[in-house]
């Protein structure tokens, strides 16, 4: 349902909200979050040309959060990668449909907008700090450490 980008993009921003004020080199969230390093370099730039994360060239510089964990949220990470899409007219274009949806695609649109409410009403604070104990791309209490030849 969900592209390999978008699930790369909150990986990357995971990493980065486990420790939001440190400046991190793309070879280190791309060994936390176990994207390829090229790959992950393409998704950065998405994420900072819309402003979620800040990036500083040069010695010290890194990637960072630009809004703190608890106010960003799961759709607008995927916003800026892989938009979800509502069906707003008929996709086949059946001009007696217009924007009057069949039950089909009412429904397929239904459970678009009911993923999309779920996503906003998750912040990526929240999904650090899940009552289960469990955070992301963690093994025993710390982050995965891949490393990349």
């Amino acid at each position: 349902m969900f592209s390999q980008t978008a699930e790369y993009a909150l990986r990357a921003i995971v990493v980065l909200a486990t420790d939001p004020k440190k400046s991190w080199t793309a070879q280190e969230i791309a060994a936390q979050s176990l994207v390829p390093q090229d790959y992950l370099i393409k998704v950065m730039q998405a994420l900072t040309k819309q402003g979620l994360v800040g990036a500083q060239r040069g010695r010290g510089g890194g990637f960072t959060l630009r809004r703190p964990p608890e106010i960003i949220t799961v759709l607008d990470v995927i916003n800026v990668v892989d938009p979800l899409r509502r069906i707003k007219t008929c996709p086949l274009g059946i001009k007696a449909h217009g924007i009057t949806l069949c039950p089909l695609h009412r429904k397929l649109d239904d459970a678009i907008r009911t993923v999309e409410e779920a996503f906003r009403s998750t912040t990526i604070g929240e999904l650090l700090d899940d009552s289960t104990g469990i955070r992301p791309l963690q093994k025993g209490g710390t982050l995965c450490h891949v490393q990349y030849a």
